[in-house]
């Protein structure tokens, strides 16, 4: 039995320790208040902290909760990966195959690929997305402080949802990726009127060439102007690549590097295929455990 909780930090996405997404993890936050869970998260003032409210699997799965320093949120991609690699490390300290999480919007499998004893890398199924409005490009374009030329006109800008709905914004080239800034005027105005608050732009041009998109996510409604490496945003891109057949098919399976424009380069792996009208989407990387200690 654990006298005090523990806090662990983790980095999500990251080939190497401080790159990626970094998350807050407590563990024996069972007898938390939602104020005290919403204050932790204010203090440690990353883009989420999760809390794991159970020891032991209840109705299959661990119940997690996720606190941005603002608020609670259904689903959130790196806090589902990273709170996963904690439960797999630090709880079971065993081989899994699978783990489930409990989270607001349902139950979230993350399954476990190893080299050897090694674990290469977590994969997390997401819920099916769901396809939403569409957006004028001249609006959009003068958002991101971009010219509507830079705006790729074969896809639409569109809201996807898989449990956080993002603004999916494809664009042509790396540069104009590059040059995109948030007039925060129009961005709030915006936001306030529609689901989205995650506007994610995209382009087939890379730093990598090992790599096949760069992807920049600007979520300043939450407190964080750009984030480093956004889980939940990029498995609504994998949906939107698959349902638009941006590749011209159905199935994707691609490497996606963000963070690069704020010193935080990390690396997620899509997979996502439509059939039958119904979209699958799977969303993976590498977790880093950075530090571990407890609360007082």
């Amino acid at each position: 039995m654990m006298n005090n909780p523990q806090l662990y930090i983790v980095d999500v996405f990251a080939e190497n320790k401080y790159e990626g997404n970094q998350l807050a993890v407590v563990r024996g936050a069972g007898h938390f208040s939602d104020r005290q869970m919403q204050q932790i998260a204010k203090e440690m003032n990353y883009s989420e902290t999760t809390f794991i409210v159970s020891e032991q699997p209840e109705n299959g799965g661990y119940r997690v909760r996720i606190f941005t320093p603002e608020d609670e949120l259904p689903f959130a991609g790196h806090p589902t990966l990273g709170t996963a690699f904690i439960i797999q490390q630090e709880m079971l300290r065993e081989k899994a195959g699978v783990v489930n999480l409990n989270l607001e919007v349902g139950q979230i499998p993350v399954k476990f690929n190893y080299e050897g004893d090694r674990l290469a890398e977590l994969w997390m199924t997401q819920m099916p997305p769901e396809f939403g409005p569409r957006y004028n490009a001249g609006q959009i374009s003068h958002m991101l402080h971009l010219d509507v030329s830079d705006i790729d006109p074969r896809f639409p800008i569109q809201e996807v949802s898989t449990g956080v709905p993002a603004m999916i914004v494809p664009l042509k080239s790396l540069d104009a990726v590059r040059r995109a800034r948030i007039r925060r005027s129009i961005y709030f105005e915006l936001v306030e009127k529609i689901a989205s608050k995650a506007i994610l732009i995209f382009a087939p041009e890379t730093v990598h060439p090992e790599n096949q998109l760069h992807v920049r996510v600007f979520v300043d409604y939450y407190g964080v102007p750009e984030d480093p490496a956004t889980g939940s945003a990029n498995g609504c891109l994998a949906g939107y690549l698959a349902h638009h057949h941006y590749w011209g098919q159905p199935q994707i399976e691609t490497r996606v590097e963000q963070g690069y424009e704020i010193g935080r380069p990390s690396l997620l792996l899509l997979r996502a295929n439509e059939s039958d009208s119904r979209v699958t989407v799977q969303v993976g990387g590498r977790a880093i455990l950075v530090a571990r200690g407890e609360l007082v």
